[in-house]
């Protein structure tokens, strides 16, 4: 089913039903979408500080209070740990579980362990209304598939306990269409703005286009051009690489759909 013209609060809903399962692109077009960290409260000032040495990668567009399962600011109703298609669960830097619901195990963790901090970052999603607005093809819309996503050699600036690479989304574009592109994306900053690189993937570490590291391979037509942009599964990767022993994710393409207008984020 098409969700593109569905209104965020309408696809939460079905999301918390259980009802949708899949990754978000494509849906609720015009309203930003989000990537999700949940860490332990003792982790939450390294990680707040990553961010912060990290903007492009990891735009912050809210914090939950500790312990608590909403994010008021950017969708007053929300349920984190309901409204989101599927999550995974980090133990040590390893995955161990992709839940579609984790409100028993937020409760059981803050419970026995303590209080949970819930991080929401921007994603490239929200911009890709904006790129078919101006003309511009996104791919994997086209393909109905997830966003290729890949781990890079860029660093990221460290922060406390935290320390990895960037990595990037993926959407081919028509050599012609760049340009608009570029400035289409980079009045964005708070998903992420301009690309971090176009063409030649291996110069940032990516060996073979066909093979992404997260969500699904799409078609790389003649005359078109890989253009990459910081993605906000970043923060997985650093995950993995720092091995804190817990932390919760959405799983990369099943985004946190907000009531934020991308226009409102425009310059932001």
């Amino acid at each position: 089913m098409d969700y593109a013209e569905s209104k965020p609060w309408q696809v939460r809903s079905l999301i918390r039903e259980g009802l949708i399962d899949v990754p978000t692109t494509g849906m609720c077009n015009g309203y930003a979408q989000g990537n999700l960290v949940i860490l332990p409260e003792e982790l939450s000032w390294d990680f707040l500080l990553f961010c912060q040495r990290n903007p492009r990668a990891c735009p912050l567009l809210e914090v939950s209070d500790a312990g608590s399962k909403s994010f008021p600011i950017t969708a007053k109703g929300s349920d984190l740990t309901r409204d989101i298609p599927r999550y995974r669960i980090y133990e040590n830097g390893i995955c161990t579980g992709e839940p579609t619901d984790i409100s028993s195990l937020f409760d059981e963790y803050q419970k026995t362990k303590g209080r949970l901090i819930s991080f929401l970052i921007g994603c490239s999603f929200s911009f890709e209304a904006e790129l078919l607005e101006a003309g511009i093809p996104v791919r994997q819309i086209e393909e109905g598939v997830n966003v290729p996503m890949y781990n890079t050699s860029i660093p990221c600036t460290s922060a406390g306990v935290f320390s990895g690479t960037m990595v990037v989304s993926m959407r081919p574009i028509p050599h012609s269409q760049v340009p608009a592109a570029v400035s289409v994306t980079a009045a964005m900053p708070k998903v992420h703005g301009a690309p971090i690189h176009i063409g030649y993937p291996e110069a940032i570490g990516i060996k073979d286009l066909s093979v992404p590291d997260y969500g699904d391979p799409v078609t790389v037509k003649e005359g078109e051009i890989p253009v990459f942009w910081p993605c906000g599964v970043t923060p997985q990767a650093v995950l993995m690489n720092s091995k804190p022993t817990f932390a919760i994710t959405h799983a990369p393409g099943h985004m946190f759909i907000t009531d934020l207008k991308n226009t409102v984020l425009k310059y932001s």
